[in-house]
């Protein structure tokens, strides 16, 4: 019997990091916008992407969507989700991000997908 080895690198470079996302949903609610006191806008708002069926676990009341925080920071990507209604099917494109800030004698965080372009794929109803 022979064995052959894994595949190696042939250089000493580390492997690349990567952290891209693309989601396909529908808008939950009315986005937000909100100036931070750093005079930064921020408008955020949820996307409900569907799990694919090969994707949800076995359990009786496993979930069947997931809803995602998004946050738009340039102001190109901030006029298009403006002008988004709840229901309507869009494509986001960005990356995944945890944002720290203080509250009262602690930090908070939350991770949220920073997005970078969005498109409307359908208009509610």
């Amino acid at each position: 019997m022979t064995m052959t080895r894994p595949a190696t690198r042939t250089d000493d470079r580390p492997p690349e990091h990567v952290n891209e996302v693309r989601l396909v949903g529908r808008l939950a609610v009315e986005p937000s916008r909100r100036e931070l006191p750093s005079g930064d806008v921020l408008v955020s708002f949820r996307l409900v992407v569907a799990r694919s069926p090969d994707r949800r676990r076995k359990a009786e009341r496993a979930p069947t969507v997931d809803t995602l925080d998004c946050a738009a920071w340039r102001r190109d990507v901030q006029r298009v989700v403006s002008r988004l209604v709840p229901g309507d099917v869009v494509e986001v494109e960005g990356s995944l991000r945890r944002r720290f800030w203080r509250v009262g004698a602690g930090a908070a965080s939350r991770s949220e997908v920073e997005v970078t372009r969005v498109r409307r794929v359908a208009s509610a109803g």
